[in-house]
């Protein structure tokens, strides 16, 4: 439900929440297998309400960066162990507090000029690659957008092109990485219908509840969810 009210209604960047939560209580790479068809399921049921909302232009660079993104975290989870993914996935749920944190006081400014098409094609690279190991492509991807200044409707409808194409992007290297098994599919069976009830909340919720107040209580889970991932990592 988590991940579907992010994505449905708060630009996807704290649906990557919902598979480091499960981290905690799973193997790393079977969180990610279990959450890949439930966010591919929730893509399906955006697209929908934000149909033709997008801004071409920037999610084809972004796109296009991060086809290769998403090859690159598959070379790399080849090599990782479970330890390793556990601190990736950890460190980069405690940056994206501190990134979100440092953007709402001040301390990290936004783009004042528009990026150039070369930076969108590299935050699609970072976006495809941290989307791949974590399925946390929301913040590189916003970098770019928000140099962009959209309109908050369109910059929503053109994060839910970007990452329904970038997870169906993943879903072959996945597969052959061996990611989806008879575990996580009955997972996914069971867990398709609440998905489908946060992305429905989330459209709703787009209009007419804070940012502050969704991506305060989104703060509070990554702190601690990828606080304990590093330690368990580590230890």
């Amino acid at each position: 439900m988590f991940a579907g009210v992010s994505k449905g209604g708060f630009g996807s960047g704290a649906a990557f929440a919902s598979a480091t939560i499960l981290a905690l209580i799973v193997e790393p790479g079977q969180a990610l297998g279990i959450m890949l068809p439930l966010l591919m399921l929730i893509d399906l049921a955006s697209l929908r309400p934000y149909w033709r909302k997008w801004n071409w232009p920037d999610a084809r660079l972004l796109i296009l960066g991060g086809v290769p993104g998403v090859a690159i975290g598959a070379l790399f989870y080849r090599v990782a162990d479970a330890d390793l993914l556990r601190l990736m996935i950890g460190a980069i749920a405690l940056a994206f507090v501190v990134w979100q944190i440092g953007q709402r006081s001040g301390l990290i400014r936004p783009v004042a000029r528009r990026l150039p098409d070369w930076a969108g094609l590299l935050s699609g690279i970072v976006t495809g690659f941290t989307s791949f190991i974590s399925h946390a492509g929301g913040p590189p991807a916003a970098v770019y957008l928000l140099s962009r200044k959209l309109p908050k409707t369109r910059y929503q409808g053109t994060t839910v092109l970007i990452f329904w194409a970038i997870n169906i992007a993943k879903f072959v290297p996945y597969a052959f990485l061996g990611l989806f098994t008879a575990d996580t599919l009955l997972a996914n069976a069971a867990l398709a219908p609440f998905a489908l009830v946060g992305t429905w909340c989330g459209v709703r919720a787009h209009r007419i509840v804070p940012e502050n107040l969704f991506f305060g209580i989104t703060y509070v889970l990554l702190t601690l969810t990828g606080g304990k991932l590093i330690w368990d990592g580590l230890t």
